[in-house]
């Protein structure tokens, strides 16, 4: 026989997490726009005295004539942030079930206002 069939509740609290539970949390990130290699990928600069033209560029790209191409994967300027971004294993300081609130120790991403997708932690740290 086929189990019947049981409604998801219509709202979901955060007193469904308790104080000191491990939860992961997911947003989109804060877009940055377009950045240099320094700044996207960590890159180091080039000289500032001396003459040097190089600054702030992405150094080498490639070899001469073998491969005779950039590889896949090459740190360039580009577009930053603006992305899905989930931080794992944050740890839940309180639950306050009056308010709705859900305190968090760490670094939860995404802007002021934005949605974030909370759920029991994927990882278990040994």
């Amino acid at each position: 026989m086929i189990a019947p069939w049981k409604p998801f509740p219509s709202e979901i609290k955060a007193d469904i997490f308790a104080a000191g539970d491990k939860i992961d949390a997911s947003a989109i990130s804060k877009g940055k726009g377009f950045q240099g290699a320094i700044k996207r990928h960590g890159q180091h600069r080039g000289p500032m005295k001396h003459g040097s033209k190089f600054h702030r560029h992405q150094g080498s790209n490639g070899a001469c004539s073998s491969p005779s191409r950039v590889f896949k994967g090459k740190g360039m300027p580009g577009h930053m942030g603006c992305v899905k971004v989930t931080v794992q294993n944050l740890e839940v300081v309180r639950v306050d079930a009056d308010k709705n609130l859900l305190l968090v120790k760490g670094a939860v991403p995404g802007s002021k206002k934005a949605l974030v997708t909370i759920k029991e932690t994927v990882k278990v740290e040994a």
